[in-house]
């Protein structure tokens, strides 16, 4: 067994892994000589009536199934040895899933050895459609590799099925901030959590993941849906725009899903999944959420390959957010599973949200439309909270509204006007402008330029680059 092969060619491989199933080749279809047709060979005779009859009862026409039968697989375009090679290697590739799934790490590591020998053996000209399919297969033993090394390291025994919640120096000093400074904080996140948790919850069994990682977004944004980092991080999970996009997360010109409470949860369980397995180790998982597993991963090319039998060797070389992270959530944890034993009482949560859901196909703005509906103006919003006009997009929406307000709405729509969102010019700031002079310049107002540009207050810095509303409703 030759690890530095494996590992040269895991960390080599490893930013292209989300590359694996791009483009595929077309296949070639072609007839049998006796069903071309030419001017020496005729057209087929028509249909037999036994065949009319059995036509008749299908909703494939005969013509189409004698098509298909008469298909043969078209050639390669290389020389035949090259596709035997390459379904040699994928037949290895599948005998070495196998045994991982049998737990036969060592029949699993000997097969794609085998498959990975032919790869480097295998002499495919560029121009060949092969050489995309050699590619891809690389890149799957790549990702084999490093699960089966991660398994390695961390048996899949019982304790893999949770988190590990130790309570060490590092917790219990988050435990204190949490009872002290951040306490008003913590309370008000617990509490709005019950608007969530249970759904969440949910989802989470389904996944098979552990149900504590419902208290997640209490660190990452005491669940509040419009909550914005510095790194320009939205949603109560925190997904930044690349990584959104990664997991199916849409964001376009009317809606960004990140800030959905629901849609992001299902993407952080593909993502938190996707973490787990590359890792094998749930506490490091959760690190490599916070600031990415490229990061991780290069601490861990500098460590021991042991190393992950103890996460807490590791975690303090990783940036200070990162290094907090991991203990933070597990002191929330353990607050809010025993908040008697660290001196807190927590308030009862929000009950969990009730609504229902019209599919619309209208834009406009939610206050208009709460108020056709006898609705607080705010309550819409708070339902929606991926519309980042307040405003419903002029393609279809499933709009969320109060339980049984959903049969007044279509009447609701047909007396309001369209909204027609804004579109933007960019300003970058000059040294002495101040957001009520730029404001003045571009005839908007201070707070829509805050609004816009999610500024808190009116500080802003010279270079710094605004949007400036240019036409439409801002």
């Amino acid at each position: 067994m030759k690890i530095s092969r494996y590992i040269i060619l895991i960390f080599s491989l490893l930013p292209s892994l989300i590359l694996i199933n791009c483009g595929k080749t077309k296949p070639i279809v072609q007839l049998e000589p006796e069903t071309r047709t030419s001017a020496s060979n005729p057209v087929p005779s028509p249909p037999s009536e036994q065949e009319k009859k059995i036509q008749e009862k299908t909703i494939i026409p005969v013509e189409e199934k004698k098509l298909a039968a008469a298909a043969i697989q078209a050639k390669s375009p290389v020389n035949d040895e090259a596709a035997t090679s390459i379904e040699d290697a994928l037949n290895f590739y599948e005998e070495a899933k196998s045994a991982r799934e049998r737990g036969d790490f060592e029949g699993a590591i000997k097969s794609l050895d085998e498959a990975y020998g032919i790869m480097l053996r295998l002499q495919i000209p560029s121009d060949s459609p092969l050489l995309r399919e050699k590619d891809n297969l690389r890149l799957l033993i790549a990702q084999r590799i490093q699960e089966i090394n991660a398994s390695r390291r961390n048996p899949a025994v019982e304790n893999h099925k949770s988190i590990p919640l130790v309570e060490n120096q590092w917790v219990l000093k988050e435990i204190e901030s949490f009872r002290g400074p951040e306490r008003k904080a913590f309370e008000e996140g617990y509490r709005r959590s019950g608007f969530y948790k249970d759904w969440i919850q949910t989802e989470l069994r389904k996944a098979g993941l552990p149900e504590d990682l419902v208290w997640l977004p209490m660190v990452e944004s005491w669940f509040m849906p419009q909550a914005l980092s510095t790194a320009r991080a939205l949603g109560i999970w925190q997904f930044i725009r690349s990584t959104g996009l990664q997991y199916e997360l849409h964001q376009d010109k009317f809606v960004d899903e990140r800030r959905d409470p629901y849609k992001s949860t299902l993407g952080a369980i593909k993502y938190l999944t996707y973490l787990h397995s590359f890792f094998g180790d749930w506490t490091t998982a959760l690190a490599a959420y916070n600031c990415g597993e490229g990061y991780v991963q290069r601490i861990i090319n500098t460590q021991n390959i042991s190393y992950l039998d103890n996460f807490w060797d590791l975690f303090q070389r990783l940036p200070f957010q990162t290094a907090r992270y991991v203990p933070r959530f597990i002191a929330s944890v353990l607050i809010i599973q025993n908040p008697a034993k660290y001196g807190m009482t927590l308030p009862d949560p929000y009950p969990s949200l009730q609504f229902d859901s019209v599919k619309i196909k209208y834009p406009a703005k939610l206050a208009a439309l709460s108020a056709s509906l006898g609705l607080e103006a705010t309550e819409l919003e708070f339902l929606n909270p991926e519309l980042r006009y307040k405003s419903t997009p002029d393609t279809e929406y499933e709009l969320r509204v109060p339980v049984g307000a959903g049969a007044k709405l279509t009447a609701a729509l047909a007396n309001l006007p369209k909204y027609i969102p804004p579109e933007y010019v960019t300003h970058r700031v000059k040294n002495g402008e101040t957001l009520s002079t730029i404001a003045g310049k571009y005839g908007t107002s201070v707070k829509t330029l805050q609004n816009i540009n999610n500024l808190r207050g009116t500080l802003i810095i010279a270079g710094q680059t605004l949007k400036i509303p240019s036409r439409g409703n801002a």
